[in-house]
């Protein structure tokens, strides 16, 4: 069933492509119904997986022989962190939909692409060969080229190609730490299982953890490699700004949990300490340049680089609190992040026609658009971690990890944290409760509408997902929480409990 969910999507773009083109319409439902049917797949697949298996057992879902003389399998499987990312990726992709219902300009194509990137997203969390990992991670990382470089805004050519530059200097560092360990192992097997049984030798773990790793973090925007997400997000449309921060951001932090941290445990024990002062950089660097931003959208993209700094300084803790920590940040930055990106690039920046904060600043927003005000808000108290949604338990479980391993930059995360308030708190004031004056009413767009376009039902659906998302996870945790934690005593990480690492 689970298998499904990427099968689905295929057979959604396939239908997308014989649509007559201009008919938007028909696009947005083939989309819509598509995606729907995904995350109907994931809840069932978690259903029956929580029915029917042992919380630490990994499910098999497809094993068949793909390349027999290099022993590559097509191998789907899943466990309650794998689950949780699905999930995590069926939400995204409704939610993406239901906010792009305004696109008319080459429709088809456009969902077609969206569709082949939640294809690809999909197939990542559900691959346990190390082959077919890449190749799906590969998948995922064409499109958003595409949606970008053709429907965003803002230098969107320049953010496209610098988004996929670095995503493709990621992945080659990947696929030579992917290489090497095939070869190492005897070159019989890339599935994941059979590698992570293999004994490799310390010095070879030791330079191929941080290729990998930071191969993989380098798409989750681990300072410095982040650069490019701040100028993807801004220059995306509305829906790729949403999987860009939702999933796509994932892929890097699951990769480095599900094959560097498996595969390389004494490399990770080398590299503990300079992985989590990279993550702490990260949250502090980027909450004080959010805390600075002009731009709307530039804000979020820099609150996007911190908060995924939560994950990877989770994901070293190496302790069961903080990996589990960091799993469960993963879905709710995916949909926080989600939220403020919809209400940012659809609801406000599509009627203004600007994201200036100062312009922004003499709108009234607030009046003029009370739903988006209102959802912004609900957003911005679930990412500074207001106590009953899902960012402040997952942040929390980080800094209980972080204390146990790395006393010292717990101290410097709160600190990141109290940055992070002072920013999002500026930027809802400014851009839905400033007070109209003559300079902010001058620096309004020559093109803003006088009177504008109300919230529309998709949006109004898509926000209230959303935030039905964060706001259950925050009140009942367990629902992820028993999948994600039995998950890290499966068999997958006996090299680190070997190592005396978990």
């Amino acid at each position: 069933m689970l298998a499904w969910t990427i099968y689905i999507s295929f057979i959604g773009v396939a239908v997308l492509m014989l649509l007559p083109a201009g008919n938007a319409r028909a696009a947005r439902a083939v989309a819509l119904l598509t995606a729907l049917a995904g995350l109907g797949l994931a809840l069932a697949g978690t259903c029956d997986y929580v029915r029917a298996w042992p919380p630490t057992s990994i499910l098999t879902v497809v094993k068949v022989p793909w390349v027999r003389s290099l022993g590559i399998d097509y191998y789907l499987a899943a466990d309650g962190i794998s689950l949780t990312l699905v999930l995590l990726t069926g939400l995204a992709a409704v939610a993406g939909i239901l906010f792009s219902w305004n696109i008319e300009n080459r429709a088809k194509e456009f969902f077609a692409f969206y569709l082949t990137l939640i294809a690809g997203v999909y197939g990542v969390f559900l691959s346990f060969d190390l082959l077919l990992i890449f190749v799906f991670y590969e998948l995922a990382i064409i499109p958003k080229y595409f949606l970008i470089a053709i429907w965003g805004s803002t230098r969107r050519e320049y953010g496209a190609m610098k988004l996929a530059l670095y995503s493709f200097v990621g992945s080659a560092m990947v696929l030579i730490g992917i290489v090497a360990a095939y070869v190492v192992a005897g070159a019989h097997t890339t599935n994941l299982f059979e590698l992570a049984k293999y004994p490799f030798p310390d010095r070879f773990q030791v330079w191929a953890f941080p290729l990998v790793f930071v191969g993989f973090a380098i798409l989750a925007g681990l300072w410095p490699f982040h650069t490019w997400a701040p100028t993807g997000h801004v220059a995306a449309p509305t829906a790729a700004s949403m999987l860009l921060a939702g999933v796509v951001m994932k892929l890097g932090a699951y990769g480095a949990l599900r094959v560097a941290m498996t595969l390389f445990p004494h490399g990770l024990v080398a590299w503990q300490h300079v992985i989590a002062l990279l993550a702490v950089i990260g949250i502090v660097y980027g909450a004080m340049v959010a805390l600075v931003q002009k731009d709307f959208k530039f804000v979020i993209g820099y609150s996007s680089v911190s908060h995924m700094g939560f994950v990877l300084l989770g994901l070293v803790t190496l302790n069961e609190i903080g990996l589990s920590g960091a799993v469960l940040q993963m879905y709710s930055h995916g949909i926080i992040a989600g939220l403020l990106f919809s209400v940012v690039g659809r609801m406000v920046y599509d009627r203004t026609h600007t994201r200036d904060l100062e312009a922004l600043e003499g709108m009234n927003l607030s009046h003029a658009l009370p739903f988006a005000a209102a959802t912004f808000a609900i957003a911005s108290v679930a990412s500074m971690g207001l106590p009953g949604f899902s960012g402040f338990v997952a942040e929390l479980q980080v800094l209980i990890g972080t204390w146990h391993a790395f006393p010292t930059y717990a101290v410097l995360v709160g600190g990141g944290i109290l940055v992070g308030i002072a920013y999002t708190l500026r930027v809802l004031q400014k851009a839905f409760f400033g007070e109209p004056d003559a300079v902010r009413l001058a620096a309004q767009p020559p093109d803003h509408p006088g009177v504008l376009e109300p919230i529309s039902v998709p949006e109004r659906v898509g926000a209230v997902l959303l935030m039905g998302a964060t706001l259950l996870i925050g009140l009942y945790p367990r629902l992820l929480l028993d999948l994600i934690v039995p998950s890290l005593n499966s068999p997958l990480f006996d090299g680190l409990r070997k190592a005396g690492l978990l």
